[in-house]
């Protein structure tokens, strides 16, 4: 087929060039007709045909032919049948055609087109277009043999010649006389001749004749030629593209097709490179439905496409020593001839893909069966694009669906993404649209373990594709970042980012598209603004310049936004203006020795101008100022300046801290305030003069009286100093200290120890005598006395020094003392605002703490209580779980500091935690100080040694875990909704959010170590205290505020290291050395030489490690915190079901425990019963056998709470009780309604043992539905019955799907155990058609709205019985009858109708055959709904729909 297209364009060739030398003949002039007809030799051969029309001619002209081809052969026809000679006269006719062909001038004319013949002047009727005269005798069919035998007996003759004059090839020529003969007269001997040719013949002639056969060769020969073209692969390479060509336009059998095709593949290894896009297309094209995932699997093996393309390297090399050499190197593959190759291949792959789905289909099932990384090539990369770029949608999103999961499971790598873009960027470049796409698709998703592979789609696509795709890109990315969603924008920014600092050139082409995002900054968090303008700082100052064409929109834009009068928009100029500060003030780097390496005075002079600009437009308030030092603090810390630079913000920093905030230490304190002003917390106490103080009060008063004057009556020359700037500044002036001194504080050491003016904080216990101002002030100045420390801490944390880390550790219980102060200082000021701590935030005043006024007046009588009152007095108090949830969360995360006496009284600082400054990562390495406890009080008092108190250990990891749940908590969870809250969640976490999750999760796997000390504590101190109580763990604990700072210290350290196992990175292929390292830790505290144990090893040694932990929990949420930490660890990887046992039997156990609080009362309340409902979740979720457990629960544990007493709890259940009943209620209905949706359908194939194990399953999810539905009678609380109800429908419908087929099949087997089935299911579903009319009765819309769905399915389940009878012939057993309706006593709901007809409407019954009696119970059903369907009075209160009594 494919070689039809061929056959003319060959003789088009020989066709031109000898109308061309006829036309020549014809311009010399038309010779006399008698010159031209002689003929010496008047042979028989000559004779025929100048009787027949053909006039032969001599040297260089064209034979002459003056009638129609088809008279012409009829006429010799004619001539040689009525010659007397007949039949000898053929051969005489024959032997004077090869007399004349002796010579090669006549045998080349007898191949070539014979001329019409010309007659005066005018032509003749003859078509411009005649066949060669051996081409006509071919065509008669007594001369046939006899002209193939000549033909093939001269071709040798030639075979060597090569191309003769004019490019005409007589092998060629002489082939093409034999194709498309209207009839062969001996085709199998034909085919064997030439079959022999192509064994002796050079490669030329060898491809000529074999490219030809398909269209020599009648269809009976076909398969006979491609078993012999078959061989000839085997032997001979070189004619792969030929014999390949012929096969696939050959008419094969199925059979011998395949036998071909497995012969192709198995020479696939040895192809040229330069053949295989040939190869790979009939290996394709000739595969059908049933084998083509064999033949694609075994395809997509044996293409090594790495091996066709040489590394960029060489293909540099060899380019140079092209252009050095001359262009006889032509014979050489040309360094771009492997990609064209390459791209040929990919479109065969294509358009077998496009036009048969079967290929496609079977390229994504080799691509899926690969399970290992180094398995999968760049070919399935460059398969999954075409298979993208094809029209089909279904296609497309298979290509996109399997890309993910790939990426996902680590099995497709970053780096063979890279090397495919690297090797076959010529050959991606069509298909650049499915690529930017996939890129799109990618870095959108919602999936965090993918996203990262679109960002390294749009990395390796900028580096290796043309000026308009760089465009498209950049624009897509820009695209990305106005979209406003959160992930999406951080991701397109940091990769614009990478893309400007690794390709600042390319980039500086599109800076004007990047300048269009500043339109878009509106809704843009302050991390993201900082990016932008990073990236456009470089772009437009860079130390190049490339972008300089934008510098003057970047100071435009700038200057615009400093002079707003809107704190938004002021901010958004200063985080601007101090990039572009770091970009044309970055440090430059020495090229050559000879150049100079600083910055020229005028680009100085902008920088400082710069400079000046942003810190005088910042001077109009006090929170523009603290986010000037704070933003600059940033730049010096993450940036290299120019010395210059560096030296002249330094310079200043040190001297106007000094003037602004630092006193000298005297013996009295000038100026009266609203407190006594006090000297306090002086740690050099032997400096007591001559030293220095922060004088915070005395500015605080100054603020507040400034703030109190009209603005306009204050203009005064020197500039205002606030307390809020304090600690900003500091942070500033300590890391400019830090750069210029390589680390060293030394000159400002002494701001750790000196002490505050402050007052005497005994004040606080009177709060309820002072006034509003006052409390307000006290508030405002303990608020910043914790900010200082805090920024204290931040500086020296990292010092080695004893005496240091002493400091260091009294600030911190200076801290903690004074966030007990403060929490009872705010319980009394309703309605107060901190001053910010965090300046580049949404809205930096007016926030009110969200659950700060409720929770006082929660305390106060009378006010607030009166939702929560029901609940408190029902036995059910857990009724209002579902509402209270989130009200109650701020106060979870705040652990019980406060002293007994003082938590009435006090107010959590959980929702206060923005108003704090944010303490950094390195703060944490004081974790690694001892834990100071009670026997090492008495033994080591004066030890030498730094040690942690529990209050600062739980005030570190409070701080830790919020860390790390911000940074390691999976990127969905942290998408922006549409409408923005009014709280930004990464409000108090800037400096955080400049490092990456990898970084934080390294951070705190380095603190493994120190934490697992620190877990071994606490565990060894609730160990000693229960071998005190002799094991008792009821008892009281002797101290509260210590029990309950440990137990808060317990739950943060496990809730850190859950946090920390459950980062979705892990999961990524480059992390997973990380993972060993953690687990290596865990796995190192039991057994040593973790390092080199295999995953799976080191899984089990730290589940071992962690489940020592049990015997000492404090609370049941600590007991869930472990729960939850050893279900994740086991979740990692090895062998998962070997630690489901043991997490089951570890949650049952916590679930049989009786917990107490340390003050000896059993624990209740939301947060108890939030942890008790993940608990007992996390049981039946990895317990062997859910019904059973569910039954165990149900049928023993909430039996025995029914026979206890009011406030007793069950004996095999502790922490079922009457409070939590709905708990327990809930999460049974959920599980169970989870278990039986996966009990497996019923399939025919079952066999009789199978069906017979499901029937069983069934029959005990049924079992433990209808004890669960019946517990309703006991407990009839309106949320006990929302869940019956919600979960019963659940259920209901999951039997409808996969009970009642299972029960189809097994009707006639296993009547008995169907029968009891039903009966027992018929009791459950009445139970629930009385729980609807008792909703109704009720009238409560929470409950009423699940009825409706309810009753449709409860009649659904009544035709679907009927159903299954009919299907068994044992319809007559189904009889209806009507069910009144009833409320959950059992007594009858009387409807207006109802109570008029009650003999008229009740039991109507069939008797059933007396052998089916009992089945006939399981199937009564009703028949209200069918035949009351239009009596609409008779809706709402009487709408039976379910079994029968």
């Amino acid at each position: 087929m494919m070689r039809k297209k061929r056959r003319p364009s060959v003789d088009k060739e020989d066709v031109a060039t000898t109308s061309t030398k006829a036309k020549k003949s014809r311009s010399t002039g038309r010779q006399p007709r008698e010159a031209a007809s002689e003929d010496t030799n008047q042979s028989v051969f000559c004779t025929f045909l100048r009787e027949a029309g053909v006039t032969l001619k001599q040297g260089g002209t064209s034979n002459e032919i003056d009638v129609d081809q088809v008279v012409f052969q009829k006429k010799i026809q004619q001539k040689l049948q009525k010659s007397p000679r007949y039949p000898g006269i053929v051969q005489e006719f024959t032997t004077g055609l090869e007399s004349h062909i002796e010579d090669p001038e006549c045998f080349r004319n007898c191949l070539l087109p014979c001329v019409p013949k010309l007659q005066d002047g005018h032509s003749s009727g003859v078509s411009s277009f005649q066949e060669s005269l051996l081409r006509m005798l071919l065509g008669i069919e007594m001369l046939q043999t006899f002209i193939v035998n000549i033909l093939l007996e001269k071709l040798p003759e030639f075979m060597l010649d090569g191309t003769g004059d004019g490019g005409l090839s007589i092998p060629r020529i002489i082939i093409n006389q034999l194709k498309w003969l209207d009839r062969v007269m001996d085709s199998k001997e034909l085919a064997a001749k030439l079959m022999e040719l192509v064994s002796v013949a050079p490669v030329e002639v060898q491809c000529d004749i074999i490219t030809s056969l398909p269209e020599i060769l009648e269809d009976s020969q076909h398969n006979d030629t491609a078993r012999e073209l078959n061989a000839l692969l085997q032997e001979n390479t070189q004619l792969t593209v030929p014999i390949l060509d012929a096969l696939s336009s050959l008419n094969l059998s199925s059979s011998l097709l395949t036998e071909v095709r497995g012969a192709v593949m198995a020479t696939l290894a040895a192809v040229q490179l330069d053949d295989l896009p040939v190869v790979v297309k009939f290996v394709l094209h000739s595969v059908s439905d049933s084998d083509a995932c064999e033949v694609v699997s075994n395809l997509r093996k044996k293409l090594e496409l790495e091996q066709c393309i040489l590394p960029p390297v060489l293909q540099t090399s060899q380019s140079r020593t092209k252009s050095k050499g001359s262009r006889a190197s032509a014979s050489t593959p040309a360094a771009g001839s492997s990609q064209d190759s390459v791209a040929l291949i990919l479109d065969g792959i294509k358009s077998a893909v496009r036009f048969q789905k079967s290929i496609s289909e079977a390229w994504l099932k080799a691509m899926e069966s690969v399970d290992d990384v180094e398995d999968h090539k760049v070919i399935d990369l460059l398969v999954l694009f075409i298979l993208h770029s094809t029209n089909g949608n279904q296609s497309r999103r298979a290509a996109e669906r399997l890309l993910k999961v790939k990426m996902r499971t680590g099995l497709i790598s970053e780096a063979l993404l890279q090397k495919t873009f690297r090797d076959y960027a010529q050959v991606m470049r069509g298909y650049f649209p499915s690529i930017l796409a996939l890129a799109q698709g990618l870095l959108r998703s919602p999936d965090p373990c993918v996203v990262p592979f679109g960002g390294h789609m749009y990395r390796h696509s900028f580096t290796v594709f043309d000026s308009y795709s760089q465009q498209e890109l950049v624009g897509s990315l820009v695209t990305h970042v106005c979209s406003g969603v959160g992930g999406e924008v951080d991701m397109a920014l940091e990769l614009l980012s990478v893309l400007v600092t690794e390709k600042p050139t390319e980039m500086a082409l599109y800076a004007v598209f990047v300048k269009g995002i500043l339109d878009y900054m509106d809704n843009f968090t302050p991390q993201q603004i900082r990016r932008l303008f990073h990236i456009l700082s470089r772009l437009a100052f860079g130390q190049l310049q490339q972008g300089s064409h934008i510098q003057d929109d970047m100071h435009i834009v700038i200057r615009k936004q400093l002079s707003s009068t809107v704190p938004k928009y002021k901010r958004i100029g200063i985080i601007g203006a101090l990039m572009v500060v770091g970009s044309m003030g970055a440090g430059r780097l020495k090229v050559k020795e000879s150049q100079n390496a600083s910055m020229t005075q005028e680009t100085f002079r902008q920088v400082t101008a710069l400079l000046e600009l942003v810190k005088s437009s910042s001077e109009s308030t006090a929170e523009s100022a603290a986010l000037y030092y704070d933003e600059l603090a940033n730049l010096i810390l993450s940036s290299t300046l120019d010395p210059q630079v560096q030296d002249t913000i330094s310079m200043s920093v040190l001297d106007d801290f000094q003037n602004d905030f630092v006193v000298d230490l005297g013996p009295d304190i000038p100026g009266s305030y609203l407190f006594p002003a006090r000297v306090m917390y002086n740690l050099d106490e032997d400096e007591s003069q001559g030293g220095i103080v922060i004088n915070l009060l005395p500015l605080l008063a100054k603020d507040l009286q400034n703030k109190g004057e009209q603005q306009s009556q204050t203009k005064k020359a020197h500039r205002r100093v606030s307390p809020l700037c304090l600690s900003p500044f500091f942070r500033l002036l300590r890391l400019c200290e830090e750069k210029q001194h390589q680390g060293d504080l030394e000159e400002i050491d002494a701001l750790l120890g000196c002490p505050l003016i402050l007052t005497d904080m005994d004040v606080v216990e009177k709060m309820e005598s002072l006034t509003k101002p006052e409390r307000e002030f006290l508030c405002t100045l303990l608020f910043h006395t914790i900010n200082w420390f805090r920024e204290v801490i931040n500086a020296f944390c990292r010092l080695k020094e004893l005496e240091m880390k002493m400091k260091v550790m009294t600030r911190l219980q200076n801290i903690t003392y004074l966030q007990t102060l403060l929490e009872r200082a705010l319980s009394g000021t309703l309605g107060y605002v901190p001053p910010v701590a965090n300046f580049d935030g949404e809205s930096t005043d007016g926030i009110i703490p969200i659950s700060a006024a409720p929770a006082i007046k929660t305390k106060k009588e009378g006010t607030g209580k009166k939702r929560k009152a029901p609940g408190r007095i029902s036995s059910e108090s857990s009724s209002q779980l579902d509402e209270t949830t989130d009200t109650d969360k701020t106060m979870q995360e705040q652990p019980e500091k406060e002293k007994e006496k003082e938590i009435w009284q006090g107010v959590s600082l959980g929702s206060y935690r923005h108003f704090f400054r944010e303490l950094d990562m390195e703060v944490l390495s004081v974790l690694q100080c001892g834990l100071l406890s009670r026997s090492l009080l008495d033994s080591e008092l004066h030890s030498e040694e730094v040690m942690l108190g529990p209050a600062e250990l739980v005030f570190l990891l409070d701080d830790m875990l919020r860390k790390v749940e911000f940074s390691l908590t999976a990127a969905p969870a942290k998408r922006a909704p549409f409408f923005k809250g009014r709280t930004d969640k990464s409000l108090g976490f800037s400096h955080l959010q400049q490092q990456s999750s990898k970084d934080i999760a390294s951070c705190c796997i380095q603190l493994l170590p120190t934490l697992c000390s620190h877990l071994e504590n606490c565990h060894n101190h609730f160990q000693t205290i229960l071998s005190e109580n002799n094991g008792v763990v009821d008892r009281p604990a002797t101290d509260v505020q210590e029990h309950q700072l440990m137990s808060s210290a317990y739950q943060l350290l496990l809730q850190v290291l859950h946090t920390t196992f459950n980062w979705s990175g892990f999961s990524q292929p480059g992390q997973r050395n990380l993972l060993k390292k953690a687990l290596g830790v865990l796995a190192g505290r039991l057994k040593e030489g973790g390092a080199e144990l295999i995953l799976e090893q080191l899984i089990k040694h730290s589940f071992e490690y962690l489940v020592n932990f049990r015997s000492t929990m404090p609370s049941l949420t600590t007991a869930l915190c472990l729960s939850q930490l050893l279900s994740t660890v086991s979740e990692k990887g090895g062998n998962p079901a070997a630690n489901r046992e043991q997490t089951a039997s570890l949650a049952k156990r916590f679930l049989s425990q009786e917990w107490v609080t340390a003050s000896g009362e059993k624990e209740r309340g939301i947060k108890f019963n939030e942890a008790l409902h993940t608990l007992l979740r996390i049981y039946l979720e990895h317990v062997d056998d859910v019904l059973k457990a569910v039954e165990e629960i149900a049928g023993e544990g909430i039996t025995e709470l029914i026979n206890a007493a009011k406030d007793e709890s069950s004996a095999t259940w502790p922490t079922l009780s009457r409070q939590t009943f709905l708990v327990f209620y809930k999460v049974l209905m959920a599980e169970l309604e989870k278990a039986a949706r996966k009990i497996p359908p019923c399939k025919i194939s079952d066999n009789t043992e199978a069906q017979s194990e499901k029937l069983l399953t069934w029959n005990l999810a049924v079992r433990d539905f209808h004890i669960l539905v019946n517990l309703v009678k006991v407990f009839d609380s309106r949320p006990v019955i929302n869940v019956c109800l919600k979960y019963g429908r659940l259920f209901l419908e999951s039997f409808l799907k996969l009970g009642m087929p299972l029960l189809d099949n097994s009707f006639k087997r296993q009547k008995e155990d169907v029968q009891s089935l039903l009966k027992t299911f018929q009791l459950s579903t009445r139970q629930l058609h009385h729980l609807c009319g008792h909703s109704k009765i009720l009238q409560d819309t929470s409950l009423t709205n699940h009825v409706p769905a309810l009753k449709k399915s409860l009649e659904l389940f009544v035709y679907r019985v009927k159903a299954m009878l009919t299907l068994n012939n044992c319809q007559e057993a189904f009889w209806i009858g009507n069910l009144k309706n009833r409320n959950l006593k059992g007594e009858e709901i009387l409807s207006q109708m109802s109570q008029g007809s009650d003999e008229e409407e009740d039991e109507v019954q069939h008797s059933p055959p007396p052998q089916e009696q009992s089945e006939d119970e399981a199937q009564e059903t009703d028949s209200e709904e069918s035949r009351t369907v239009n009596r609409q009075e008779d809706v709402d209160q009487d709408d039976p729909t379910d079994d029968s009594d």
